[in-house]
């Protein structure tokens, strides 16, 4: 069912974020707009939200030995989590993959959304930072209709799984992580992004 893996993910990470250590380190980067910081602190959470979901996942500082080739990084994304129950033979393909772009640029975000797209995984999440909810709505509006309506109907409707564009942003005054992030699943039917 389209969104069950996202949704399956997106409460681990925000269990993450709510209960283990690495939270407060992301909500005060979060509030200080330190982008380097949000973004280390981003990697930990995602790889350890893979973790909780059965995924085995590799990022900057989080080294994977699954393939042939070890790495953190693969194919330049930020993080690749691959399902441990499928990881048959030396070159399993990854279940999910994520970006977390702290560029300011509309542009830079549409672009890390354009290469988790060229990619075959059952879940592609963007992040990407701005300084408040009006900011990331206008922005996942603006990079969606770049990059959505770029596609042809054909590539559009060979998009699989489950897509999606969280803006981590100062917070809205409520309790961390609610009103921290905003997450907003492709509707491939609209050939838009719909706040999840």
């Amino acid at each position: 069912m389209k969104g069950e893996l996202f949704a399956s993910w997106h409460a681990a990470f925000v269990e993450v974020i709510r209960t283990s250590a690495i939270g407060e380190p992301l909500r005060e980067a979060s509030l200080a707009a330190d982008l380097k910081a949000w973004t280390e602190s981003l990697t930990t959470s995602v790889v350890q939200s893979c973790s909780k979901i059965g995924l085995i996942a590799a990022g900057k500082s989080h080294q994977l030995d699954l393939l042939p080739k070890q790495g953190q990084e693969y194919l330049s994304l930020d993080v690749m989590g691959f399902d441990q129950q499928a990881a048959r033979g030396r070159w399993p393909m990854p279940t999910a993959i994520f970006e977390l772009e702290n560029d300011k640029k509309d542009d830079r975000v549409a672009y890390s959304l354009w290469k988790v797209l060229c990619v075959k995984a059952r879940l592609r999440v963007v992040f990407a930072f701005r300084p408040n909810w009006e900011a990331g709505r206008s922005s996942v509006a603006a990079i969606g209709d770049d990059v959505i309506n770029s596609l042809s109907q054909l590539q559009v409707d060979d998009i699989r799984g489950d897509t999606a564009i969280i803006f981590g942003n100062r917070g809205e005054g409520e309790h961390f992580p609610d009103g921290f992030f905003k997450c907003y699943l492709l509707d491939t039917e609209l050939k838009k992004f719909i706040k999840a």
